[in-house]
C-alpha cells in the first residue's frame, strides 16, 4: 500500500471515529460537518470526497454500528436449532447480549436508541437489511410455538412481545438502576434473565395454540 493509500484510509476512519462519537452526543441534525471534520483533523471536503455528504456519512455510522452488535452476537437461520422453543431461547439470549454488551452501550446504543425517536432515511435502509430479516426470523419461531393455526395478527404480536420484553431492560435501564440499585447485570445476570423471558414468552406463546384466530385480521 502506497503512502497516498494509508493517508487516504487514515482520513476516512478518523472521520468515521469523530462523525459517530458528535452523532451520539448531539444526533444527527444537530450535528455539522465542521464539528465532525474538527475532531477528525480533517478537511470538510474530505467528507463529500468519502462519503457524499454528512447522510452519507451518517448512514455508513448507522450501518456499521449495526453490523457490528449482529456480527458478535448473530442469529443466523442457517445455526438455528431444529426445536421452535430452543430457538427462542437462543434468540433473546443473544437479542440481550446485544443489550447489555458495554462496548455496545456507548455510541452504538446512543446512534441506535436516536434513530428510534427522531428516525432518519438511515433507519429506512437499517430496517430493510437488518431488522427485517431478523424480525421476520422471528416471526417464524413464534409460528414455530403456536403452530399453524394461529393467525398472522397473533404470530406478529407475539414476536412483538418477545422484542418487547428484551428492550425495556435497555430504555428502562435508568430507572431499573434508581429502582434497584444493588442489581448486577453482569453475563450470569443476563443468562438468568435471558431464561426468565424465553420461559414466559413461551408459556404465553404455548397458550395462543388453544385460543381463537384473530378472525383473518393481518
Amino acid at each position: 500500500m502506497s503512502s497516498i493509500d494509508i493517508a487516504t484510509v487514515g482520513t476516512r476512519e478518523r472521520l468515521l471515529a469523530a462523525a459517530a462519537e458528535t452523532f451520539a452526543e448531539q444526533g444527527y441534525r444537530a450535528a455539522t460537518v465542521r464539528e465532525i471534520c474538527r475532531r477528525a483533523r480533517a478537511n470538510v471536503a474530505a467528507i463529500n470526497y468519502h462519503f457524499r455528504d454528512k447522510a452519507g456519512l451518517y448512514g455508513e455510522i448507522v450501518r456499521g454500528a449495526c453490523e457490528q452488535v449482529l456480527d458478535k452476537y448473530p442469529v443466523r437461520a442457517a445455526d438455528l436449532p431444529s426445536d421452535p422453543e430452543a430457538q427462542l431461547r437462543l434468540f433473546v439470549r443473544q437479542f440481550l447480549g446485544r443489550v447489555f454488551d458495554p462496548g455496545f452501550r456507548s455510541w452504538h446504543a446512543r446512534i441506535l436508541s436516536r434513530e428510534m425517536v427522531e428516525p432518519t432515511e438511515a433507519l429506512d435502509r437499517l430496517v430493510e437489511t437488518a431488522v427485517r430479516p431478523q424480525f421476520d426470523m422471528l416471526r417464524g419461531v413464534v409460528r414455530g410455538i403456536v403452530g399453524p393455526g394461529a393467525s398472522e395478527e397473533q404470530v406478529r404480536w407475539g414476536a412483538w412481545s418477545v422484542v418487547g420484553q428484551c428492550v425495556f431492560y435497555h430504555h428502562s435501564r435508568p430507572i431499573i438502576d434508581r429502582l434497584f440499585p444493588q442489581h448486577d447485570f453482569g453475563t450470569e445476570t443476563i443468562g438468568r434473565l435471558a431464561d426468565h423471558v424465553a420461559s414466559l414468552s413461551i408459556h404465553g406463546l404455548r397458550a395462543l395454540r388453544s385460543a381463537p384466530g384473530a378472525n383473518g385480521h393481518t
